[in-house]
């Protein structure tokens, strides 16, 4: 298959995610919605735990000394801060104003230079310099035109691109309490190999590593519940009835997701 047709089927199987629209207009907040401060809480703890796994060690290796790193889908920096020491300038690229304006106090207070860009990328690819390396976590599965992506990330970078993401779609786990809410079925795919094939059908020279997540998806029973009612639009009030349900399907304690690391020169 070519990339093209890649690009399509990536695509399609993205908008398969899309929620039933009596249920989406049913739903108490935005289920879709990611929260400033969770990704702070783990952001700050990428700082305080430095991560020796291969998203970090391909990008640091790839990144000169004071070089010029770009980020897409930054959120408040968990997978550029930690290279603070390397780092001579940082491009930040992310929708949300509040996720860059969390990494840009913890940038100052790190003593990293940084430019913020907020929207979407390559929409502002035009705003953004060649950089000497450049990073995307946890980002691809919100990205429909994923060709498109990749090339201005390869074009906008002399150096290393490095994707990571998680080796199924970040809502996979939810499956069972789809089906038991609302009587619903989600989609098995889009899975990180297909993210592989395009970028190979692009042209791209991919390497691949997996490995065991460092991160718990959640500290608690309890987050998770919370987690649950806004992404499968329950009533928060529902919370309790979440949990339950959880420990009834056997789906805590949770096992740790598998992170696939993706790169080329």
């Amino acid at each position: 298959m070519d990339a093209e047709e890649l690009a399509a089927r990536w695509r399609a199987r993205l908008e398969s995610w899309a929620i039933p629209d009596e249920i989406l207009a049913k739903a108490p907040v935005d289920p879709w919605s990611h929260s400033p401060e969770r990704f702070g809480t783990r952001t700050d703890k990428a700082l305080a735990e430095p991560d020796d796994g291969p998203t970090m060690t391909r990008l640091s290796e790839a990144l000169p000394d004071k070089g010029t790193l770009l980020d897409v889908g930054s959120g408040p920096g968990a997978a550029s801060l930690p290279l603070r020491g390397r780092i001579g300038h940082l491009w930040a690229v992310d929708t949300s104003a509040s996720m860059l304006e969390g990494l840009t106090v913890r940038a100052g207070k790190l003593g990293v230079p940084v430019t913020t860009v907020e929207g979407r990328w390559p929409d502002v690819a035009d705003r953004v310099p060649v950089a000497d390396a450049a990073i995307a976590a946890h980002v691809v599965y919100n990205v429909p035109d994923l060709a498109e992506f990749l090339r201005a990330l390869d074009v906008h970078t002399k150096g290393r691109v490095v994707l990571e993401l998680p080796n199924r779609h970040p809502m996979s786990w939810m499956t069972p309490l789809w089906q038991h809410f609302h009587g619903v079925d989600r989609p098995v795919r889009p899975i990180a190999e297909d993210c592989v094939a395009l970028a190979a059908a692009l042209g791209f020279a991919v390497q691949v590593e997996e490995r065991e997540a460092p991160l718990e998806r959640f500290t608690s029973l309890e987050e998770l519940a919370a987690s649950v009612c806004r992404r499968v639009c329950l009533d928060p009030a529902r919370a309790q009835e979440v949990a339950e349900t959880v420990l009834e399907l056997g789906m805590w304690p949770m096992p740790r997701d598998r992170w696939v690391t993706i790169w080329w020169e």
